[in-house]
Order: structure tokens, then C-alpha cells, then sequence
């Protein structure tokens, strides 16, 4: 088996962006952060701060993204509403020009 950055980073994002296990990622990450007992011991100086910055930063990033994604999601709900309402009166107001040419025509 081959470890990789890149594997550890999907492996870390799938499993946060799974609803079930969220917020015990978070915490378990929030937990070795401040915890003594890390991969890189932080008596070690520079390197025993390596992994925490890791950790850290992929921590920052997956939870920024899931944020905007949902912000994102978010306002399209309220864009597909606003449309919805803007066809509908958008129909009813060319319905009405319709009639209204329709008797004068006659």
C-alpha cells in the first residue's frame, strides 16, 4: 500500500463531507490539535509543528468549502423560487395582453 499527501487529503475530505461523521472529524481533529500526543511531537521545533499546521490547514479548508457549498446551495433555492414566481406572473401578465388584444381586434 502506497501512503500519499494526496490520499490522506481525499480520505479526509470524503469522510467530512460525510453528514454522518462530520462533526466527529472536527472534534477529533480539534482534540489531537491541542492533544500532547501528536505523530510529530512538538518538542521538536519546526517539525513537531509540521503536522498540526497539516492537520489544521486541511481542517480550515474542508469546512471552508463545505460552507460556501452550502451557502451556494443555499441562495440557488431562493433564485429557483424567485424565478418560479417571476415565470408566473411573467404568464399571467401576457395572458391578459393576449385577451385584451383578442377583444379589441373583435
Amino acid at each position: 500500500m502506497k501512503f500519499s499527501i494526496q490520499s490522506l487529503y481525499t480520505w479526509y475530505g470524503n469522510l467530512l463531507r460525510n453528514p454522518k461523521y462530520r462533526w466527529w472529524v472536527v472534534l477529533g481533529t480539534l482534540v489531537y490539535l491541542v492533544s500532547p500526543f501528536d505523530f510529530l511531537p512538538d518538542v521538536f521545533p519546526i517539525i513537531g509543528q509540521v503536522d498540526d499546521v497539516f492537520l489544521l490547514t486541511l481542517l480550515v479548508s474542508e469546512v471552508s468549502g463545505l460552507v460556501i457549498e452550502g451557502w451556494k446551495a443555499r441562495k440557488g433555492d431562493v433564485g429557483t423560487e424567485t424565478e418560479a414566481a417571476n415565470t408566473t406572473e411573467t404568464s399571467t401578465t401576457t395572458a391578459s395582453t393576449i385577451d385584451v388584444d383578442a377583444v379589441s381586434v373583435k
